[in-house]
């Protein structure tokens, strides 16, 4: 059982990094300067007094950025692929406890769950803050950020202590982003059609 909390708690903290990258890594920081996680061996440094710092000013700094509409959309190109790496790395320091012998297959087991994990989040953030700016001209976004922020604590604390009931809200979160990206997919195609459509008629309209 503890190794399957072990895999919970690394995945849940993993994809909480969709949302924000470095609020994850500051509340397992804490976490793991308090007793709450382990962190042992190599990975101690995760509750060192300067990791703590380093996330702290790292966190502010992305939550304050993400509120200015427009600038969150250029953070996002960074924020994607940095997701990943605070994935795999924080998955990483928890499947050291599930017994998986060597390196090389620890942090492929760690890029492609934790990395996916958190990669899956990132992209429904991503379709969420698009449809938001195409509706509401970016007007709303802050708010989207504000909600965003909101899950990354949420989901970070409840990887620590409710790993289990997290994953059914993940998957709830999940398909809500996927249905977000869906329609904002039609509504493109739709108006695409319509503005090949509309460019046709004039041509058809002069060849008689």
């Amino acid at each position: 059982m503890d190794i399957v909390l072990a895999v919970l708690l690394g995945l849940g903290l993993a994809a909480a990094c969709g949302f924000r990258v470095f609020v994850p890594l500051l509340i397992l920081s804490i976490a793991g300067k308090a007793g709450a996680v382990s962190l042992v061996g190599g990975w101690s440094w995760l509750a060192s007094d300067y990791a703590l710092i380093a996330f702290g000013a790292a966190s502010l700094i992305e939550i304050v950025a993400y509120l200015v509409p427009w600038v969150d959309h250029a953070l996002d190109v960074i924020a994607t692929p940095t997701a990943v790496v605070a994935g795999s790395l924080i998955a990483a320091s928890q499947f050291q406890y599930v017994g998986i012998q060597g390196e090389l297959l620890k942090w492929t087991l760690a890029v492609i769950a934790g990395g996916g994990a958190a990669a899956g989040i990132q992209a429904g953030t991503v379709a969420i803050r698009s449809l938001s700016t195409s509706v509401t001209g970016g007007l709303a976004n802050p708010l989207v950020s504000i909600v965003e922020t909101s899950g990354a604590v949420v989901v970070s604390v409840m990887a620590i202590v409710v790993p289990v009931l997290l994953w059914v809200a993940l998957l709830v979160i999940f398909a809500i982003g996927w249905r977000a990206w869906a329609r904002q997919r039609a509504r493109k195609s739709a108006a695409e059609s319509k503005r090949i459509v509309a460019a046709g008629e004039p041509r058809a309209a002069a060849a008689h």
